[in-house]
């Protein structure tokens, strides 16, 4: 049955793939995605499916195949990009530019595979809806925008998802990254991390540089915060949790021999439970406000938090089921277990909103031999990875394995012959 829907594949691969390009070529900012948003639904109107739904959670589409009684399952893929300069080569690579929310002009590149992700669930789309005769049930397709900035699924819930399209028994999610392409990569549990953004701003009293008595430095006691916060992963967190504390926004002054009155901080923490989230959080205020008391801080810093994304948990025992359905159809020689990821995706947030499973596996995209050699010599930080200005997978087999993976785990939940 499964092989009987996946055998569409070869008559759309090479539409996909134009597809694909098209889409990496023309690279959009999260909840800018206005021109990407068009061309799916354009896609998921020419595919045959039910209805299609535009602006939802700002710029994200729904699809919806009705099919008969039968469980409703969703299927999800992001699409937005980032504001980085492509330096893959390629001969579609971007060469975009947009203004970001700082209204900044920056370059835009597709630098998480997300533009492969969203070809691949238009791929499911049409195979699936192209063969209802092999299944039963309700197919929620949802292209999320804005994960770059871990608010695109809250967006999209907040805005009524699940009250306006039918509600699934199950989640269903993927990512490619530097894995050899073809190989399917998964966990149980928690697979990626939670994530917290912090903005401070340090208050101090400005003056001329030379005369540092008369000023209150908060560019010091900035420098003490960025140094304290490594302690708390290394003294505080038991050693058997996952945790990551980053400083990665130090601004402060206009020139060398000024001591400005403030400095601003951004700072990130990763985790995989909630009692080192908890503890992370508390300590980096803790730190924050303790290094302004320490620097003599003309008043209490600013603290905000900016985004939030929960940890992703793959549910073990939905992930179990699918896992075996893959393992059927790809053969166990191209299914590889994998780690927690420090890395972090707010596709959680659909499943934990309405309290139903999240199933999430990766998927390889990269030169197998290359791989290889880099596994062989060490290496393995030198490949191309998700948000490097070099990373772009590989067409095929990646495109293929994507909507093969997304096909084969709906057919799982969904009811069938």
């Amino acid at each position: 049955m499964t092989h009987a829907v996946v055998a569409g594949l070869e008559g759309i691969r090479d539409d996909l793939a134009d597809l694909y390009r098209d889409l990496h070529e023309h690279p959009e900012l999260s909840l800018q995605e206005k021109r990407s948003a068009d061309v799916l639904a354009r896609r998921l109107r020419a595919a045959g499916v039910d209805e299609v739904v535009e602006h939802v959670g700002t710029t994200g589409v729904v699809g919806v195949v009705r099919n008969g009684d039968g469980p409703v399952v969703m299927l999800r893929a992001d699409f937005d990009a980032l504001p980085v300069e492509e330096k893959t080569g390629l001969p579609y690579a971007s060469v975009a530019r947009a203004v970001d929310r700082e209204g900044k002009d920056v370059p835009v590149m597709h630098a998480c595979g997300h533009d492969m992700h969203a070809a691949c669930l238009i791929g499911a789309a049409t195979l699936l809806a192209g063969a209802r005769e092999q299944w039963r049930g309700t197919l929620l397709l949802v292209f999320q925008p804005a994960e770059e900035l871990g608010c695109g699924a809250r967006g999209m819930v907040d805005d009524g998802l699940f009250e306006r399209f039918p509600a699934p028994k199950v989640v269903l999610g993927q990512h490619v990254g530097p894995l050899p392409a073809g190989f399917i990569g998964h966990g149980s549990g928690p697979v990626m991390a939670a994530s917290d953004s912090l903005d401070v701003t340090l208050h101090g009293r400005g003056g001329h540089g030379s005369r540092p008595e008369a000023a209150i430095d908060p560019v010091l006691m900035a420098a003490h915060v960025v140094t304290r916060l490594q302690g708390v992963v290394a003294r505080e967190v038991p050693p058997a949790e996952t945790a990551v504390v980053t400083v990665g926004r130090l601004q402060a002054g206009t020139k060398d021999n000024i001591i400005p009155d403030a400095a601003e901080l951004g700072i990130n923490i990763r985790s995989t439970t909630q009692s080192t989230r908890d503890l992370l959080r508390s300590a980096t205020e803790r730190v924050v406000r303790a290094e302004a008391v320490a620097g003599g801080a003309t008043r209490d810093p600013d603290l905000a938090w900016t985004g939030s994304v929960p940890a992703l948990v793959s549910d073990p025992e939905a992930t179990a089921t699918t896992l075996a359905a893959f393992v059927g159809h790809f053969g166990e020689q191209r299914i590889m277990p994998m780690p927690p990821v420090s890395a972090s995706e707010d596709v959680g947030v659909f499943g934990e909103s309405i309290g139903v499973p999240t199933v999430f596996w990766f998927w390889g995209g990269l030169d197998t031999a290359t791989v290889v050699a880099a596994l062989q010599a060490g290496k393995l930080d030198d490949l191309p990875a998700n948000h490097s200005p070099h990373f772009a997978p590989l067409i095929e087999p990646t495109l293929s394995t994507g909507v093969e993976a997304l096909t084969v785990a709906a057919l799982t939940w969904l009811d069938t012959p």
